[in-house]
């Protein structure tokens, strides 16, 4: 037997086209109930889902959450006084299950400010580390809980005057190998709208020149509809966003947003600001996809670097012991054809 494994390469782990010809049946199977079946497994089991918001504090990440899920999950404010809480000074996260129309979602929320990216992708790394643990047990759970970060939205405080600067761009770079990063330009009604255009072309420009692959990268583009949509999303990013949770009287009718002394900031108003971008990707179109790579390339990288700096045990087949968890990221953002030195006992003959 070949001792060496190669690990699925980025191509290799998305789904792929059958090569086999279709062929129709002569009469009703019922191969189209298997959606049905689906559906109500999933609906049984339920999902989850763990979205991380980091940004320096002061720009409404937890105003922003609770807008996105319309849910009280972050406490903003302190009553009465509208200075942020100890919650989005410091790195903690928050869990709560969502139910909407029968379908329940386990909602993980992780808060960080951003005087450093350690504690950050330290947070990260504990959630691959966490869940590679359980893949390796001997006798596993039938399921495994799903913890590792899905998605990081980045908030860009918004400057206007100047593009990212270089502590967005170090924070960014290293995120991005790493995690799936959603750039946004928070507080987005403090810019005109030619502000809001100027300051999103300069921060893409940063983008390309940096070469920070943001979400959706390119190369995961299945299909000539995945590339047209996501193309439209990459000319978007970054978002131009407001956070409120609280609703006010515009015209008789009844809309979320923020009130200002000239107006009312409507949030779910495309032509106030993009939230509706954000919310979409994030939740209504994207969801799974952003789950898919998360496993398939973010995880499959973590756990090749942390395969291949373990150590073998000769007690049977494919048992692995691992060291002490590195203290970086793997540092590649999509993994390499790597081998895996795994030595295999030969059976005994019965």
């Amino acid at each position: 037997m070949d001792p060496q494994r190669q690990s699925p390469s980025p191509c290799s782990s998305r789904p792929s086209s059958p090569r086999s010809p279709c062929r129709e049946a002569l009469g009703y199977v019922g191969i189209d109930a298997l959606l049905d079946q689906l559906k109500i497994k999933a609906m049984k089991m339920g999902f989850e889902f763990h979205i991380m918001v980091v940004g320096q504090s002061g720009l409404g990440k937890s105003t922003m959450v609770n807008t996105l899920f319309k849910s009280k999950l972050c406490k903003s404010t302190l009553p009465g006084l509208g200075v942020p809480t100890s919650q989005t000074l410091r790195l903690q996260s928050v869990t709560h299950v969502i139910e909407e129309k029968g379908v329940k979602l386990k909602l993980t929320v992780g808060l960080g400010s951003r005087p450093s990216w350690d504690p950050i992708l330290g947070y990260i790394n504990d959630q691959y580390e966490r869940y590679l643990q359980e893949e390796l047990l001997i006798t596993r759970q039938h399921h495994i809980p799903d913890t590792r970060v899905h998605c990081c939205v980045y908030f860009v405080p918004p400057t206007g005057h100047c593009s990212l600067r270089p502590l967005d761009i170090e924070f960014l770079q290293r995120l991005c190998r790493t995690v799936n990063v959603v750039p946004v330009i928070a507080r987005a009604d403090s810019l005109t709208l030619e502000e809001r255009e100027i300051f999103r072309h300069r921060i893409q420009h940063d983008l390309r020149t940096h070469s920070i692959d943001v979400y959706p990268q390119k190369c995961f583009d299945n299909d000539v509809n995945d590339r047209l949509l996501n193309s439209k999303i990459r000319e978007r990013i970054p978002f131009a966003v407001v956070g409120a949770d609280q609703e006010h009287m515009v015209n008789g009718r009844c809309v979320l947003g923020r009130k200002t002394k000239w107006g009312v900031v409507e949030v779910e108003n495309m032509e106030h600001c993009e939230f509706l971008l954000l919310r979409d990707l994030l939740i209504r179109s994207h969801l799974q996809d952003l789950k898919d790579i998360t496993h398939n390339i973010h995880y499959e990288n973590y756990r090749v670097c942390r395969l291949n700096q373990s150590h073998v045990l000769p007690r049977g087949p494919g048992w692995v012991t691992l060291t002490a968890a590195p203290t970086c990221a793997p540092a590649t953002p999509r993994p390499s054809k790597a081998h895996l030195q795994v030595h295999h006992k030969p059976d005994k003959e019965c």
